[in-house]
């Protein structure tokens, strides 16, 4: 994080200088590592100033209606703000930092009252109306094929046994107890 507060540092000061004066001054600066150590945590500490207590007051309540672009400026000066010592951090711009992190805002919000019996309503709705649907599709619908009854399954029954149709496992080994081809009730009137 530190490196990245440099580097835009560092970015925005070259866009300042020309670029012959900015190589120029590199070229020429000799400084001791404490000499930048130093630089570095004045820059860090100056971008890190605590943020006012009416910006954060109530923030929980405020943030919703809050601009997009305020909201921005915010999470980002507290995102600055969290990089130094938390020691140093107020408990209200740790609160904030928290409750804009992991509150109930956003996609995390609680659904609104009476959501859940709306989807249960309309859930029922459309239970409904697919079972009206089949009812309708079974009156509308042909007679069962005649195969479909318990004498013409007997008769296939009696038709694969004559034929020798599985004889080691099937209708027409030893012993066999299954009901075969049988899967319908007698023929209806």
């Amino acid at each position: 994080m530190l490196r990245s507060s440099v580097l835009r540092a560092s970015s925005s000061a070259s866009s300042i200088l020309t670029p012959s004066a900015t190589r120029h001054t590199l070229l020429t600066q000799k400084s001791s590592p404490t000499t930048c150590l130093t630089a570095r945590l004045s820059q860090q500490s100056r971008q890190a100033h605590a943020i006012s207590n009416p910006t954060l007051a109530q923030i929980e309540k405020r943030w919703e209606a809050m601009p997009p672009q305020e909201q921005a400026e915010l999470w980002m000066q507290l995102r600055d703000r969290m990089k130094v010592d938390w020691h140093e951090m107020t408990m209200n711009e740790k609160k904030a930092a928290y409750w804009i992190a992991f509150g109930p805002h956003g996609p995390r919000a609680l659904p609104p009252p009476g959501e859940n019996w709306k989807v249960a309503r309309y859930t029922a709705y459309a239970l409904g109306v697919a079972f009206v649907i089949e009812v309708i599709l079974q009156m509308l619908a042909n007679d069962a094929p005649k195969t479909m009854n318990e004498e013409y399954q007997l008769a296939t029954n009696e038709y694969l046994k004559k034929q020798k149709t599985e004889p080691i496992s099937g209708i027409s080994s030893e012993g066999y107890t299954g009901k075969g081809m049988v899967q319908s009730g007698p023929k209806r009137n």
